[in-house]
């Protein structure tokens, strides 16, 4: 609903055109035309495509739909997560950048949205037993922090990050269906235990895939996680000077 907002308001200001390149010229209007309270129409624009990208990405208070679009099987699960429609909304806020670039109420909302969705995912996933859960949870905190580098006009800090995920996380869910194959389709992990010796391929890829996930430095992981930490803290240097 807000992305067809967001279009419809966006195809008003460019004369019909649907075409993103040319998008970007609607923002001197758009930033004119106020609507309420000093919030303008750019401001209502970028506001949409932030709250639909949120949505589609399983952010914070739009974030249950995806444990249960677990019940798939897990070579989906896998595409669903690495690189198709949870990071969609990632994708979107990335392409429309040249507008919500110009919107501090939208910059603002992806940073926070992003910054209490990492909280909240994170603690979640720690009182689930699905094996397939806790790493969906971990996909939200992820793309919670693309969406934290996003509100800090971090665009291509994102998108590097939005690479790296989509190799790791793809890898570990590729991982799991292997576990749950092997144990009979059983996914709580409280019932699994001592696999390092009967799955010794799997344990390995699983540790090398756990280690790009938690930054590890030297894995892929962590060259976009440090950077986008790295921004956060100078960001922070600068706030208290």
């Amino acid at each position: 609903m807000f992305l067809v907002l967001a279009a419809g308001m966006l195809v008003h200001y460019t004369s019909g055109s649907t075409t993103i390149s040319t998008m970007s010229y609607c923002v001197s209007e758009a930033s004119e035309d106020v609507i309420i309270g000093g919030i303008t129409s750019l401001d209502a624009i970028a506001l949409s495509l932030v709250i639909a990208a949120l949505v589609k990405s399983a952010q914070v208070f739009f974030h249950t739909w995806l444990a249960d679009a677990m019940e798939g099987p897990t070579p989906v699960s896998a595409l669903l997560h690495a690189a198709t429609m949870v990071t969609a909304g990632v994708y979107l806020v990335i392409r429309f950048s040249p507008i919500i670039e110009f919107s501090s109420l939208a910059k603002a909302v992806m940073f926070f949205g992003g910054y209490f969705t990492i909280l909240l995912a994170s603690c979640i996933a720690m009182a689930q037993y699905d094996i397939k859960k806790i790493i969906a949870y971990s996909t939200c905190s992820q793309i919670g922090m693309m969406f934290l580098s996003c509100g800090l006009s971090a665009y291509d800090y994102a998108l590097y990050h939005f690479f790296n995920h989509a190799f790791f996380k793809c890898l570990l869910f590729l991982l799991a269906g292997s576990i749950i194959h092997q144990l009979n389709n059983e996914q709580d992990i409280r019932k699994m235990g001592g696999l390092m010796f009967k799955m010794p391929k799997t344990f390995v890829l699983f540790v090398i895939a756990t280690l790009s996930l938690v930054g590890m430095p030297g894995f892929s992981g962590a060259m976009s996680k440090d950077e986008i930490l790295h921004l956060i803290n100078y960001c922070a240097g600068n706030v208290d000077d």
